[in-house]
């Protein structure tokens, strides 16, 4: 099987990049399926499917089943070894990168190396770096939130995930966040990652509502976009932000 994160960047060559982000915890299998049709239809390429808290089998797996159903390639997005199923396409491989537990830097990854092996599943090495607000992946990961009037801590930690060698670099302002990353810290990101010759993929994701913010953040460099709770609370306006993500 042609492996995932390849047709993303061939993608990415084409457009920018949309994700839509399921929590297993807070939606069942029907709803999910629901969601992850009004995300096709609304320009998205993948789906993630994680949370930091309450996920578990063999409700995610369900979730899962039926997120495949709308024909887009699911990834995983965990908290934790319980957000692992072999019904994904692939994982996000993480390191939180400005954590101070170093379960979260290396403990979990080794525990979860040879289940993630044994599943079967495409692992994507991404670094992982909570902003701002950081919502329950901060807390619970026990990060020390990026302040958002420091953008240039965020673009040394992504050049550093860069040089560790990740796939993905994913800015994370937090679910339901009050503020995004700001278009700062992801311009200057960009800026030292393409003077590092980085080809991964530049991921934002966490209090985006507005197609202006996309847009902004698109204009700042960032590859792709992640949005959860807009898709669970105005379905209807996650059309506009894609659409505007895209276009530029």
């Amino acid at each position: 099987m042609e492996r995932l994160l390849p047709r993303l960047l061939e993608a990415r060559r084409k457009s920018r990049l949309h994700f839509t982000l399921i929590d297993p915890d807070k939606d069942g299998p029907d709803r999910a399926r629901e969601r992850a049709l009004i995300a096709r239809e609304a320009g998205s390429d993948a789906i993630l499917v994680g949370g930091s808290t309450g996920v578990s089998e063999p409700r995610l797996s369900r979730v899962v089943e039926a997120v495949r159903e709308a024909g887009l390639p699911v990834i995983l997005f965990p908290g934790n070894l319980n957000g692992l199923t072999p019904k994904a396409d692939a994982v996000l491989f993480m390191t939180l990168l400005n954590s101070d537990d170093p379960y979260y830097l290396s403990g979990v990854q080794v525990q979860a190396a040879p289940i993630v092996l044994r599943m079967g599943l495409e692992a994507i090495p991404t670094a992982y770096i909570i902003v701002g607000y950081g919502g329950a992946a901060g807390f619970i990961g026990r990060a020390r939130p990026i302040p958002y009037e420091h953008p240039e801590l965020v673009a040394i930690h992504a050049l550093a995930g860069a040089y560790m060698g990740a796939r993905a670099i994913y800015l994370e302002a937090g679910s339901g966040a009050p503020r995004p990353v700001p278009v700062e810290a992801v311009a200057l990101s960009r800026r030292l990652l393409s003077q590092a010759g980085y080809e991964g993929l530049l991921i934002v994701g966490g209090g985006v509502r507005d197609p202006q913010v996309a847009e902004a953040l698109a204009g700042a460099g960032a590859d792709a976009l992640v949005t959860g709770t807009l898709a669970e609370e105005e379905p209807g306006r996650l059309r506009e932000v894609v659409e505007a993500f895209k276009k530029a």
